[in-house]
């Protein structure tokens, strides 16, 4: 796997850069072609917290994952665990659709765990898409108590999501 590591306000020490290829190259055995991968990973500091964000673009999926801690070692280990995780919890479902596009004998493992192959839509909404500023969206948003709304932008005239971020703040995820 290849790494691109780059850091804000901190500097990547020839240590931290060798413990994050160690610790997210335990990851190659779970990809068919590793060479072909390359993880991003950013390390911000903010005040006495360290947090990482690991981003691994692979040809059908993209795993992404972020953590914080006071030890930067120690949001490494949370973050490359959570991807594992991630890797994990998903392999049996990703390879289920894989297998369905191409026609394969069907051989059940006894090792797999369908206890999340029963997830179902139980709701289904229609809304009416009201053009709108952003900062109606917000207002909206934050009348009805969500943490994400959708809309149509006046200054763009695209459907967009507007959602609010772990830190308090606000995304939006714009269409073309």
């Amino acid at each position: 796997m290849r790494y691109n590591i780059r850091g804000e306000k901190v500097e990547i020490t020839p240590s931290i850069r060798s413990y994050i290829e160690e610790k997210i190259g335990k990851l190659d055995k779970y990809f068919e072609k590793p060479n072909d991968i390359t993880a991003n990973v950013v390390i911000k500091v903010r005040g006495k917290e360290q947090k990482i964000e690991i981003t691994i673009p692979a040809m059908r999926y993209t795993l992404r994952s972020e953590e914080s801690h006071d030890d930067l070692y120690a949001a490494i280990d949370l973050t490359v665990d959570k991807l594992e995780r991630q890797i994990r919890k998903n392999k049996t479902k990703i390879n289920s659709r894989i297998k369905k596009n191409v026609i394969q004998n069907f051989e059940m493992d006894l090792e797999d765990n369908f206890e999340d192959d029963n997830i179902k839509i139980f709701k289904r909404k229609k809304i009416d898409m009201k053009p709108m500023d952003e900062e109606e969206a917000i207002l909206q948003m934050n009348m009805l108590g969500h943490s994400f709304f959708v809309f149509k932008n006046t200054s763009t005239n695209s459907i967009c999501v507007l959602y609010l971020r772990k830190d308090g703040n606000y995304g939006i995820i714009e269409t073309n």
